[in-house]
């Protein structure tokens, strides 16, 4: 068993409660972040004074030596150890000697692991963000080559208005969008470093809390030693928020799903995003679409979960936050395979633009641009409703539909009616004369479009305060947007 402390026991933990115990499984995956902070802490250290510039330059180099050898394979991280950060400590020492041991002073585990885990959280909040502009692309994407793509809207599953595919693709738009937002929220508001909180009350090592906050790219210091080590609002606000990413993926992939069905035939899925049937051969399964509808309850229990566990908590650190870190990384890595793969099938899809506008033409989704014809000739809206209601029950009767009546058949019903009825409740005129903000008509769509370019397009700004002296170089091994400074 290696660990950190011991000196106030004469026997040695029981091996399963130390199984019980350890961390190092699941929080080994903190590495690169116990090591970045690691080393902003002894630098701070060699500035105040607590640490010689030696000892600083050799411990630097030694943390350095060992994120190089674990990503290249060189160094396996050993489960013995409880936890990474005692994984990390003894491997130095084992490297450096003595000076090694110096690495934690000034410093307690509650307050090295409240930033490993705000560190980690800091950059799947990036990572997220980025995935989320790639989904903002394609739907763009598509909503620019769809202004034109008649189809029918739907209240309560039934057929309501028509609409066109990109404009329902812009209601999608405006969710993730929303998302990213949140995302840019969480991030702002979290970002302040616990370093040097230590267990609940501070050091009396003349420590500079500003200067690794800064060495870390964050805004500042937390104000409160107390809440520094004992504080998870960000990850609940975070899995909040990726709750509220999976919800508005899992309702996309239901439609794509009804619309993938044989009864609609809106659309096809490429093959690289389908599966067959083990006995049926004809069968083309929308599993991804199917997957990530799944897959959001899980995301939901991750946040239950972490909000259950903190629920009662006295202050300061208790060892049940331990239980923070499988439920966020689950989180974490379940919303960005649902999004990577989601962006991806819906890059390659196909849609059925004629099957689309055959639907919209049937089920009465021109009736209330029949109303509105009538009351544009002058019948109050209240009598144009229950006339047009009759006429939709006719219709009904007959097997047809209002714009395929004869001009004898709808005078019968109301003698406004007269020859430029059929144009008034065209697919064409009650789409495109929609034309206020956010309405499905061409040109308001292409306004609302080139507004969207515009937010993809520009600069993103720099959630990151400027680091002019002092830099870590920590690499990342995942793929970030341009922007994110380390």
């Amino acid at each position: 068993m290696a660990q950190l402390w011991g000196g106030r026991f004469t026997k040695e933990t029981d091996s399963q409660v130390y199984d019980f115990n350890a961390s190092i499984r699941f929080d080994k995956r903190l590495f690169r972040q116990d090591i970045e902070g690691s080393t902003a802490h002894v630098i701070m250290l060699a500035r105040q004074g607590i640490l010689t510039t030696g000892e600083m330059q050799d411990i630097v180099a030694g943390l350095d030596g060992i994120r190089k050898d674990v990503e290249a394979g060189k160094l396996s991280i050993d489960e013995k150890y409880e936890d990474i950060h005692s994984f990390v400590e003894a491997v130095l020492t084992e490297r450096i000697g003595d000076t090694g041991k110096k690495l934690h002073t000034g410093r307690s585990r509650n307050d090295q692991v409240a930033l490993d885990m705000r560190l980690y959280t800091r950059l799947q909040v990036l990572l997220v963000d980025a995935l989320l502009k790639e989904l903002l692309k394609v739907i763009l994407n598509t909503m620019e080559g769809n202004t034109d793509t008649f189809m029918p809207g739907f209240t309560h599953l039934q057929k309501a208005q028509p609409t066109t595919l990109a404009h329902h693709f812009g209601a999608y738009f405006e969710m993730f969008k929303r998302d990213r937002l949140r995302m840019k929220d969480i991030f702002k508001r979290m970002n302040y470093c616990p370093l040097g909180a230590g267990a609940l009350a501070g050091t009396t090592y003349p420590l500079d809390r500003e200067l690794t906050a800064e060495l870390m790219g964050f805004y500042g210091p937390t104000l409160n030693s107390m809440d520094s080590v004992s504080d998870r609002d960000y990850l609940i606000e975070f899995l909040a928020a990726l709750s509220t990413v999976m919800m508005h993926l899992s309702r996309f992939s239901e439609e794509i799903i009804i619309w993938n069905s044989n009864e609609y035939r809106f659309v096809e899925i490429d093959d690289a995003y389908s599966t067959g049937s083990s006995i049926m051969p004809q069968k083309k399964n929308p599993d991804i679409a199917e997957l990530v509808r799944g897959k959001t309850g899980r995301v939901y229990g991750d946040l239950i979960s972490l909000l259950t566990t903190m629920k009662g908590l006295p202050l300061a650190y208790n060892k049940d936050m331990q239980e923070d870190k499988e439920a966020a990384f689950d989180a974490f890595d379940t919303v960005k395979d649902c999004i990577a793969l989601f962006t991806g099938m819906l890059d390659t899809m196909k849609y059925n633009r004629e099957r689309m506008a055959a639907s919209a033409m049937t089920g009465f989704t021109n009736a209330t641009d029949a109303a509105d014809y009538l009351v544009n000739k002058g019948v109050p809206f209240r009598d144009a409703h229950g006339i047009i209601g009759r006429l939709v029950l006719y219709c009904i009767d007959k097997n047809t539909s209002i714009d395929a009546l004869s001009l004898e058949e709808l005078r019968g019903i109301c003698d406004k009616f007269e020859e430029d009825i059929y144009d008034a409740v065209s697919l064409k005129t009650c789409v495109e004369k929609r034309l206020t903000v956010g309405a499905p008509g061409a040109e308001a769509m292409k306004r609302v479009i080139a507004l969207n370019r515009e937010y993809l397009e520009q600069e993103e700004e720099d959630w990151f305060p400027d680091s002019s002296e002092y830099e870590i170089h920590c690499e990342v091994t995942e793929t970030l947007p341009g922007w994110y400074k380390v």
